[in-house]
Order: C-alpha cells, then sequence, then structure tokens
C-alpha cells in the first residue's frame, strides 16, 4: 500500500481479466498506513484496520466489490475532548462500471426526467483504465462508518449551562427589546 492524496490508503487491483469467481483482498495496515489514517481523518489514534474485500464481475463489463472493513479506533469526545474508544464495523458493497458503459447513465422516466429514490440502489460509479484502488474503497467505507459526534460515556446530552454572573446583583445582558416596554401607540 502507499500514500494517496486523496486519502491514506491505495492497494490498485488490476480487473482487467478478473476472474468468474473474483478476487479475495485482505488489506491489513501496518503502524505506517494506521498514523497516516489517524492524520487524514482528524483521529486520536487508529489502533488496527483490516478490509475483507471480495472483487467479483458483474454484468458485462461492471465490477462488484463486497466485504467488511473493521478498525479500532480513538476519537475526541465532542463535549470533553476526552478520548473516546471506538470499533468500525463497515459493510462494503457498492458496483463499478467503464466510464463509457450504459449502467452508469442515470436512469429517466417515460418524461425524460431524472429518477431518485433515496431507498433505491445507488447507481455504480466509474472508473477509468483497467484497475480499481482496493484501499481508496476500504477507506471511504470505513470513513462513512466513523461516529461524526464522539461522546465520552457519562457525559450528559444537555449543554452545558453558561453563567454570566455568580450572584443577582451582577450584570446582565440588555435585551434587544427593553426599549419596546416603555414605548405605547396612540389611538
Amino acid at each position: 500500500m502507499t500514500r494517496n492524496i486523496d486519502g491514506a490508503l491505495s492497494f490498485p487491483v488490476s480487473v482487467k481479466r478478473l476472474p468468474q469467481k473474483g478476487l479475495t483482498i485482505k488489506i491489513e495496515a501496518d503502524a505506517r498506513e494506521r498514523a497516516a489514517l489517524r492524520d487524514f481523518h482528524d483521529l486520536q489514534d487508529v489502533t488496527s484496520f483490516k478490509a475483507d474485500l471480495q472483487i467479483v464481475p458483474w454484468k458485462k463489463d461492471g465490477i462488484r466489490v463486497r466485504g467488511l472493513v473493521k478498525a479500532s479506533i480513538v476519537q475526541s469526545c465532542v463535549v470533553t475532548s476526552e478520548p473516546v474508544d471506538a470499533v468500525v464495523n463497515a459493510e462494503v458493497d457498492t458496483l463499478f462500471v467503464p466510464e463509457n458503459s450504459k449502467l452508469a447513465r442515470l436512469p429517466l422516466d417515460e418524461n425524460g426526467e431524472l429518477i431518485i429514490s433515496a431507498d433505491g440502489p445507488d447507481i455504480p460509479e466509474t472508473f477509468s483504465g483497467d484497475t480499481l484502488d482496493a484501499g481508496a474503497i476500504a477507506e471511504e467505507f470505513f470513513e462513512l462508518a466513523i461516529d461524526p459526534y464522539p461522546r465520552k460515556e457519562g457525559v450528559p446530552d444537555a449543554p452545558i449551562e453558561v453563567v454570566f454572573g455568580d450572584d443577582d446583583t451582577a450584570e446582565k445582558p440588555v435585551s434587544p427589546f427593553a426599549g419596546l416596554k416603555d414605548w405605547k401607540q396612540k389611538p
């Protein structure tokens, strides 16, 4: 694996002559790659990262990638900034087709309007050349599975109350509507 400017991992796989039963790809990040994942995804630490992927032919010229990405990470709590241990288990199931494939076109209805369904399957992604980057695919699903707002166990959900003074005699902020209380409309 090598450093990639679009992410931390790169593991190119040739799909030009993909066997009918497919290829099994196992990725386990070493210390340097885990450090790159940590830095690229703004984590405190990545203690392990493994991906088991199956790359198989799909339809005439497409590729299907299925598998599982597992990682142990340490994030910063969004409230206290304390370390939060987390486990990432991301299922991978995605389709790729060459750029010029008819399968890459967006579906249209009988009026020529674009059909988009939030519950429906995603359209296949496109690739060029004869390689797919299995490392980048695994990293994409890893990133999508990271909790964007990690919270340390026991930290309350309620917002932290801000106090302007220690007692009631302290100066309180002036309301923008304070001047309206003396204003009276003439009949």
